[in-house]
Formats: structure tokens, sequence, C-alpha cells
């Protein structure tokens, strides 16, 4: 039996209340949310303000963001859900379309939600006749911080787990799914707790590499770049933790354990790493283009 790290016995809800016959709880899932875009909109306050940090003033007045969080809240919510049901769980949505609507049981994609921050920045930034790629560098620099939130969240819940493994640090996640190991795994199911490298990587890492270039290398004089970061790093972070994560069920199967979508003999790639490859892509051409451009 190897070493086990026992799984902290956090309730998902943080507390519960009931309205009229009608049951309201707070999640540690939808508190990240809220926290993750609260904190994300004082970051950008306090960017606008920092003059110093642009090369021209900054892009937009501080007041306007209050007004962006709203499109980002949309953007991340209604991309992240429709992305969910579209790249991984399409077939049993369709059959069972309100289910839909009960984002509270989880069920978010990243990418998803990425593409409606994407499309809302860009309607927003149209509108308003604001500079895009400046824009899109403030949203870059506030978002580590959501994605840590998150991933401790999915921790918390939990879901997303990681593969079977006998590492030091491997968990034994209570839920039944997670302690349901395939049958070529013949120890005790443990499991990666990739949910908290992702945390790592995607949220400390990623954060604490575009803080250190906005405040020591002028990263905001080129716009393009910090977004251009964001894509790479997140891709890049995505990609290798992909190789320590469970694949979603549909994916899995006997002759195809872990999930891969394209086979290359006894490897391949998953879902998570077809959706994050082209990010690592676009993210050098952006910072080779802001380069260029400057």
């Amino acid at each position: 039996m190897p070493f086990v790290l026992p799984f902290p016995n956090i309730d998902p809800e943080i507390f519960a209340i009931d309205i009229f016959g009608f049951n309201v709880a707070l999640r540690w899932y939808a508190l990240a949310y809220i926290a993750g875009l609260l904190i994300g909109w004082r970051i950008l306050v306090r960017l606008m303000r920092r003059e110093t940090l642009w090369k021209s003033g900054a892009p937009m007045a501080a007041e306007k963001a209050e007004d962006l969080l709203t499109w980002l809240i949309l953007g991340v919510v209604l991309g992240g859900r429709l992305g969910f049901i579209l790249f991984y769980q399409s077939d049993y949505y369709f059959q069972h379309p309100m289910e839909i609507l009960k984002v509270w049981q989880g069920g978010m994609s990243f990418h998803g939600g990425f593409i409606g921050v994407i499309v809302a920045t860009a309607v927003y930034a149209w509108r308003h006749k604001l500079p895009l790629w400046s824009v899109a560098d403030a949203i870059a620099v506030a978002s580590p911080v959501g994605l840590f939130l998150g991933r401790i969240a999915n921790f918390i819940r939990p879901e997303l787990w990681g593969r079977p493994t006998t590492v030091p640090w491997a968990v034994e996640f209570p839920d039944p799914a997670a302690l349901n190991c395939p049958d070529y795994w013949l120890l005790a199911c443990t499991r990666h707790p990739s949910q908290l490298y992702e945390a790592g990587l995607e949220g400390l890492v990623l954060g604490f590499v575009i803080f250190w270039l906005i405040t020591r290398r002028k990263a905001l004089h080129f716009p393009g770049l910090i977004t251009g970061v964001f894509f790479l790093g997140y891709g890049a972070a995505r990609t290798f933790v992909e190789y320590f994560r469970q694949a979603d069920a549909q994916f899995v199967s006997l002759d195809n354990p872990l999930g891969y979508v394209i086979q290359f003999g006894s490897t391949g790639l998953t879902q998570g790493q077809i959706l994050s490859l082209p990010m690592v892509f676009i993210g050098l051409a952006l910072i080779i283009w802001s380069r260029r451009r400057a």
C-alpha cells in the first residue's frame, strides 16, 4: 500500500439556508468564480490607474473596468458552459437539454470560457473604440488569479482528478468514481492531485511571470505581448498537466484507458491537449508580432 495523502474533509457547501421552501446554498465552486471575477476587476482598476505601466497611458478609464466586468462575466459563464457541452458531453446534454441550466452542479470548460472572454473583449473594445490589444493585455494580467481559485475549487469539490499513481503525494479522492480504477491498475486507487498542479502552473507560476514582465520588463508597452504570454503559458501548462489528469469518461474505453482522442501507438493527445496546443502556437505568434510591431 503506497503512502497516501488524506483528502481534506471540506464540505463543498460553505452554507445552506432555506428560503420559502427553497434550499439556497453557497458552494466553494461558485465562490471561486465570484472571488476570481471580483479580484480580477480590482486588478483591472489598479492597472488603469498605473499610467507608468503603459507606453501611451492606460487604454481606458478606471471607471470603465466595472462595465467591462459585466461583459466578462457573461463571456465566462456562457462560453464556459457552452464549451463544456460542445467539447466534452454534447451527446448527453442534447438528450437532457434542461440539465444545461444546472451550472451549480459543475461542468465548465476553460477553453469555452476563454473563447467567451475573447468575444466579449473584442465587442466591448469595438463598441467603446478602445485599443483591443491593450485591453486584452489587462485582462490577461488579471486572469491567473481566477484560474488559481477555480482549480482549488475543483480540488475541493472534488472533480477533474488525476490518473492513478503511487507517487508520495498521491491522494485518495472520496468520490466513488475516483475510486473506480481501471482493470490494468492493480494497486490501491490513489491519484495525482492534478487540480493542484494546474493551480500552481496556471495560477501561481503564470501569474508571477506576467507580474514580473509588466513591472520589470515594461511588457505593457508592447500591446499584445502579455496576451501572447498568457496564451503560451496556459497552453503549455495545460498540455503538460494533461499527462497526469484523468480523461473524461466519454473518451475512455478498454482499448483506450487513458482517453486519448488522437493516438500515436502507445501515446497520444487528449481532448484538453488538442484544445490547448493551438494556444501555444497562437501565443508564440502574438509575442513575435507584438515585438516586431513595436
